[in-house]
């Protein structure tokens, strides 16, 4: 079917590529592995969906879509991929340049940034349409949204990174109709709890439950610490990939269960070519 007749991108029906940036300054959260599932998640369900590497050294994302190239070569069989590219520029005006080139040709771009604060880090933040920072349940983790005392566990203050998503939000909110893009979702994804003591689980429930009154944000569980996800970075695939991983046991079956409750809880818009009957099964 030739281009004229059929673009399933965003660019085709006069909007913009939705913009998923995962960002968090710490490292060690299941970021990258949360960005590259749901990456391959949409791409299952029919989207055209480019990742944005914003770490030049690491490459996580990168070199994770590299696997998963190189593994459908070696066993002759094709699977949903997304697109994938390194930012290597020296400004902020080329990062948004080139947000702007590969959201032309797809329905989602998703920006996996660093796990440090720099100049790009802050730009891809501030123009997200969905922010999606993964915390461990700890609160080392929990200082980068804010701070909380050391005798009642309730939050004293922002963390510098908190008070950068509020004011970039209330710049997209008072021009959210002149750009033609959405009011910045900001959801705080809470990874690795299978392991987090009782106790102090709850505690971090309470202290992100009042900071996302003051901030705005959404709290949802996203992917539990498992040791297929380490495993499955060499291969590329997934656990969506079930046809390919061999025999799954019970654990496997729920961490897919888990995905697919964090891509509903995104709420993401429809795109071009969507299947409102496709699951992700």
């Amino acid at each position: 079917m030739s281009d004229e007749t059929h673009d399933p991108s965003a660019a085709a029906r006069g909007k913009p590529a939705h913009r998923i940036v995962f960002a968090n300054e710490k490292g060690g959260t299941g970021k990258s592995t949360t960005a590259v599932h749901v990456a391959v998640a949409l791409a299952y369900l029919g989207a055209r969906v480019t990742i944005l590497d914003l770490d030049p050294r690491q490459r996580t994302s990168f070199r994770y879509m590299e696997n998963r190239v190189r593994t459908m070569e070696l066993r002759s069989m094709t699977l949903p991929t997304p697109a994938c590219e390194v930012f290597t520029g020296d400004s902020v005006e080329k990062l948004l340049a080139a947000m702007a080139r590969l959201e032309a040709d797809c329905d989602f771009l998703i920006v996996d940034n660093p796990g440090r604060d720099d100049p790009f880090a802050r730009a891809a933040v501030e123009n997200a349409d969905t922010l999606v920072t993964p915390l461990n349940d700890s609160f080392v983790d929990f200082d980068l949204i804010g701070q909380v005392d050391g005798e009642t566990f309730k939050v004293r203050k922002l963390s510098f990174f908190a008070e950068l998503v509020w004011e970039a939000r209330m710049r997209r909110s008072r021009a959210t109709l002149e750009q033609k893009r959405p009011e910045m979702d900001w959801i705080v994804v809470r990874n690795r709890t299978g392991h987090v003591e009782a106790r102090n689980m709850a505690r971090i429930e309470k202290a992100l439950t009042e900071m996302s009154k003051r901030v705005g944000f959404r709290v949802t569980k996203g992917l539990s610490e498992r040791v297929i996800y380490r495993e499955l970075f060499p291969s590329g695939l997934t656990l969506l990939d079930k046809g390919h991983l061999g025999e799954l046991g019970t654990s496997h079956l729920v961490a897919r269960q888990e995905l697919r409750a964090l891509i509903k809880v995104l709420n993401l818009p429809e795109f071009a070519g969507a299947e409102p009957r496709l699951e992700l099964a």
